[in-house]
């Protein structure tokens, strides 16, 4: 597939460059293999990216080196990587790349683009996010036990409520919990829903949860970040590598992962590479699948359920 400083992905030539440069210093692993880690992946991944604006972070000179936000789709782009528009509440408009197909993701991690930042909706529904995501941020000394464990809880409370919801991991220190709607929610319900979920778990679990945007009161504790799910706001896509000592990767999971891991006492379960993730596609496939194609609606008077 390659050809001198081209790789032809279907019938377009993407230019790629500096192929074995190590983007991963405490691996080894290059940027060739960021690259053919996103090809291989990309049947599960594409999907997820689809009609999404995407946020590049890019890393010019691997995770030990400078790194920087690109929101504006570059202007140097090829013709076919394609751009929506965004409205900024200046008047402006942010021109976002979309990853609708694998050239354009080639093009992208060829930019050194290692971590995929997504909105929660699609164009040109701007207004309307297709899931509500739960961020659990743990401040040390707290990690990702701590995560499994609030992330049960929260199960439950979802649970009781009628809404499925699913786990992964953020490939860094915590996890995330998603409630696919694919209805007609906007970002008013899906962020009061999302606040009142944090601060009733704040209020029964006062030792272990806060809810709070003071990073003072965090430690030790797991934060319940419910801001993200605003339409100005990116959250590291499932199965996007992350800029950590190893390409360590944002890995959907099974709720008995999480529930074994806690028992166990065992963080490293839920770790997992670029090779893990893709073992993990051919044993499971894509186990956030239904995070896409899963219709439910947020429930009404939700306040009072909660308290019961």
């Amino acid at each position: 597939m390659k050809t001198g400083t081209t790789l032809r992905v279907g019938n377009i030539e993407v230019a790629v460059s500096n192929l074995d440069k190590v983007f991963y210093p405490k691996t080894g692993f290059t940027k060739g293999q960021v690259i053919d880690y996103y090809i291989h992946l990309s049947k599960v991944l594409l999907p997820h990216l689809r009609d999404r604006p995407i946020t590049l972070k890019r890393y010019p000179n691997g995770v030990e080196g400078l790194f920087f936000y690109e929101k504006q789709c570059p202007p140097s782009r090829p013709k076919w990587v394609k751009t929506t528009r965004v409205p900024k509440s200046d008047g402006t408009d942010i021109n976002y790349c979309v990853m609708n197909d694998l050239p354009a993701l080639v093009w992208a991690a060829n930019l050194a683009d290692l971590e995929l930042h997504t909105f929660l909706h699609k164009m040109p529904h701007i207004e309307r996010p297709t899931a509500l995501a739960l961020d659990l941020d743990p401040g040390p000394p707290a990690n990702i036990l701590a995560c499994c464990e609030v992330a049960l809880k929260l199960k439950k409370i979802l649970d009781a409520l009628d809404l499925e919801s699913f786990p992964k991991t953020s490939g860094s220190k915590g996890m995330q919990v998603y409630v696919p709607l694919n209805t007609l929610a906007t970002y008013d319900q899906t962020k009061s829903f999302a606040r009142e979920l944090a601060s009733f778990l704040e209020r029964r679990f006062p030792n272990l949860v806060v809810s709070k945007m003071d990073k003072s009161v965090r430690k030790g504790k797991v934060f319940v970040d419910w801001s993200q799910n605003s339409d100005t706001k990116t959250t590291i896509n499932v199965y996007s590598l992350r800029a950590r000592e190893r390409p360590t990767v944002s890995t959907p999971v099974r709720w008995d992962e999480v529930q074994h891991a806690l028992k166990t006492k065992n963080a490293g379960e839920l770790s997992f590479d670029a090779q893990d993730v893709l073992k993990r596609i051919e044993k499971f496939d894509d186990l956030f699948l239904p995070v896409l194609k899963l219709k439910q609606k947020l429930p009404v008077n939700y306040s009072l359920q909660l308290e019961k």
